[in-house]
């Protein structure tokens, strides 16, 4: 067994603290990552402090992780020792429902291993995520990371950025469309990127003026103010698509009133409470509103290698472990640009 170090929460009550635990060996067909940096995902919080009630503890959170190998089983062919590589949000699935076997783990149908605060495949043996020192995968759940971005930039790519990449790609979102996003944070952020990186006429959509310079710097081509009841009216039956990203409870129809013919809105973001829509607002321009959920595993390689080909990264702040409690209170808050990550040296 591999002696790891972590930080844990004990119960919904309590914060996170230093926890002790034990990894597997690598088997034949695994990879033993040595994690060098873990994004702090919101749903992070969610999970620890048990918000959509079905935490199990001790839990140690964390699927934003990047890391080198240190060692590989006698089956693996796709790493070797000294490679980078990535975990996302789940370690493993059934392989054999329609979903997986169409690359797409994430819809499993059997329910895949979350990569913490979950069970493996044998549903017994608990899931441990990256707010520790070593993971150990198999191989074909594990990601190449290119040397060519810094990594505590790249971490976040492994929820956010595949969590906006999937849609933007499963409705061939690129030039000529015009896309709203609606919420600046970890995910709107790298929606805004993204899109704009494939074509798209980008407006950011949102409830605070401040964030108007950071939208445009990140690649938005309009801001609009939702407080501002002309330029909502101005942007009646503007868009192809929104990217709903936002989980704090809010009124659906606004946006959806922005759509066009055949439009589109995709919900990433999860409420509290359920939502509730008019069908006379969907009826009336043959509009959708859908949701989308992370991305299997090819196309979150294929992500990481479109990002890498084309410089995009998390904006990010790196924090030592030590100061998870604080990140959690700050991100509660709105005060950080655009997501933690959590330098695990910090934690030797």
């Amino acid at each position: 067994m591999i002696a790891t170090k972590a930080y844990a929460v004990q119960d919904a009550a309590s914060p996170l603290g230093p926890w002790n635990f034990e990894r597997r060996e690598p088997g034949p067909h695994d990879v033993q990552i040595e994690i060098l940096y873990c994004g702090v995902c919101h749903s992070d919080i969610h999970q620890v402090k048990n918000e959509w009630g079905n935490s199990i503890y001790p839990m140690v959170p964390g699927h934003e992780i990047v890391g080198r190998i240190t060692k590989v089983g006698d089956h693996v062919t796709r790493f070797k020792v000294g490679d980078l590589a990535g975990i996302g949000c789940f370690v493993d699935s059934c392989r054999e429902c329609d979903p997986c076997k169409a690359g797409e783990e994430q819809y499993c149908v059997t329910g895949g291993a979350s990569t913490y605060n979950g069970y493996e495949m044998d549903r017994k043996t608990h899931t441990y995520g990256g707010y520790s020192t070593h993971i150990v995968t198999d191989e074909k759940y594990t990601l190449k990371v290119s040397d060519k971005l810094p990594l505590e930039g790249v971490a976040p790519l492994l929820c956010a950025g595949i969590t906006t990449y999937s849609p933007l790609r499963h409705w061939k979102v690129g030039k000529g469309h015009k896309v709203g996003v609606v919420g600046l944070g970890g995910l709107g952020h790298m929606a805004v990127k993204l899109a704009s990186s494939m074509g798209a006429e980008v407006t950011m959509l949102s409830t605070s003026p401040s964030k108007e310079a950071d939208a445009k710097r990140l690649g938005a081509h309009h801001f609009a103010l939702m407080t501002d009841k002309e330029q909502v009216k101005q942007l009646r039956n503007k868009f192809d698509f929104i990217i709903n990203t936002i989980s704090a409870p809010h009124d659906y129809t606004t946006y959806l009133n922005l759509l066009n013919l055949d439009g589109v809105m995709i919900c990433l973001g999860v409420p509290p409470e359920p939502s509730i829509v008019p069908a006379f607002n969907l009826i009336m321009g043959r509009r959708s509103i859908a949701g989308s959920l992370i991305g299997g595993i090819r196309e979150t390689q294929e992500m990481l290698d479109y990002c890498a080909e084309h410089n995009i990264t998390s904006d990010v702040e790196v924090i030592n472990i030590q100061d998870i409690n604080n990140a959690y209170e700050r991100m509660l808050k709105g005060d950080v640009k655009y997501r933690f990550v959590i330098d695990t040296a910090s934690l030797k």
